[in-house]
């Protein structure tokens, strides 16, 4: 039985995500569990996202999920808009919610690029360093 589908193409961030994640060498957008993901090959970001927290799940709808490097993990997760997601976090990545507060797509641009380099092939990592 596949996943319900969980966004629409107008949610909040969503088509801003887009702009960011496809102009990265040969990323692709994909639905994966009801969501948008972007990968190249691997996956290095997924728009929505969910928490469990105290027990209770807590859905953040509007939110990106990222790759984070190991260096930066600690200050992020100080940071009240991002959140430990379901399933993904215990593998390294966070969620970016965008309702917590007003986004700053540079900082998401960054964000993603440094997810991107986490997982993209040396190739690609190249070709995004020669532009």
């Amino acid at each position: 039985m596949p996943h319900p589908i969980m966004f629409g193409d107008d949610d909040m961030g969503l088509a801003e995500l887009r702009r960011i994640a496809l102009a990265l060498p040969e990323a692709v957008e994909k639905i994966s569990h009801g969501r948008p993901t972007f990968s190249a090959p691997k996956m290095f970001a997924v728009y929505g996202g969910s928490s469990k927290a105290s027990g209770e799940m807590v859905r953040y709808p509007y939110s990106v999920l990222l790759k984070i490097d190991e260096s930066e993990r600690r200050a992020l997760e100080q940071d009240p808009r991002f959140f430990f997601p379901m399933y993904l976090g215990p593998f390294g990545w966070l969620g970016l919610n965008f309702e917590a507060a007003q986004v700053n797509w540079d900082e998401v641009g960054e964000l993603v690029d440094a997810s991107y380099r986490l997982q993209a092939p040396r190739r690609l990592i190249r070709e995004l360093d020669a532009r």
